[in-house]
């Protein structure tokens, strides 16, 4: 598995995950951090995880540009 498919796959579940927190864990007491920010930092973070694959991935492609 090449590092740009990596990156996607694992930006997207951490995407996903912090969604799930976002959206779910509104109501759950933790005594040191809020989930629903937790998840907001999740999802911004395999936002860019995701971001990264996409680009190492058009970076690696046979006929792209600016090699």
């Amino acid at each position: 598995m090449s590092r740009a498919t990596r990156d996607l796959l694992e930006g997207a579940a951490t995407f996903a995950v912090g969604l799930v927190l976002w959206l779910f864990a509104g109501d759950v007491e933790v005594p040191v951090v809020t989930l629903t920010k937790a998840g907001v930092v999740m999802m911004c973070v395999g936002g860019v995880l995701a971001a990264m694959g996409l680009y190492r991935a058009a970076r690696t492609l046979p006929g792209a540009r600016g090699r």
